[in-house]
């Protein structure tokens, strides 16, 4: 399993990655009076567009610039989560994906906080190292669904994003719920590991 970089290099907070991170977290509401008030679809594919251009950007300049920080290791995964979370809401009201495969995507967002607070009650630990196959699959996702929203109209173009959407959200699910796997193995061997003896 590939492991990305992730060791706090910085204690700085205002840096451009976290910048990018925190514009990201802007757009979330943005994204949702968009898409379910003004039903404004083209804006919205936009905005997750450069939403995902941007997740990519955080991490890469993170690493390039040595500006790694415990803030920005909040900040991303929050963001990309909430991304997903809102989409996938949006997307289940405006009727373009079922409810059946909404809950089959949060259900692993719940399942994984599962596992996350019990490292945290057992060993103190708040995360687990980032893995390119976590980073991969919501890479899917966030490509996937301004697919879908395009998707959600008339033409051979809109079919066509129909197709290639579907296509990424498949592989974006079954990625997503693989790291789960993974990320499960890491944490059973945390635990597993004898406990550091306190000084």
């Amino acid at each position: 399993m590939e492991v990305q970089e992730t060791a706090v290099q910085t204690d700085r907070v205002f840096t451009v990655p976290n910048l990018l991170s925190f514009l990201r977290l802007l757009g979330v509401p943005v994204f949702l009076w968009l898409v379910l008030v003004e039903e404004a679809d083209t804006l919205a594919i936009v905005l997750l567009a450069v939403s995902g251009f941007t997740d990519y950007l955080d991490g890469w300049l993170a690493r390039r610039l040595n500006q790694i920080s415990r803030v920005g290791q909040l900040l991303d995964p929050l963001a990309d989560r909430l991304y997903i979370l809102t989409t996938i809401v949006a997307l289940t009201l405006r009727d373009i994906i079922p409810l059946w495969f909404a809950v089959l995507l949060v259900a692993r967002d719940v399942y994984m906080a599962v596992v996350v607070a019990v490292l945290k009650a057992r060993r103190g630990i708040t995360g687990l190292p980032v893995h390119f196959l976590g980073k991969s699959a919501t890479a899917c996702l966030l490509y996937a669904f301004p697919l879908l929203l395009w998707g959600d109209a008339d033409g051979t173009l809109a079919m066509l994003a129909r197709v290639f959407g579907w296509a990424f959200v498949l592989w974006g699910v079954a990625l997503y719920w693989w790291a789960a796997v993974l990320y499960t193995f890491q944490a059973g061997r945390v635990l597993s590991a004898p406990a550091p003896k306190s000084a």
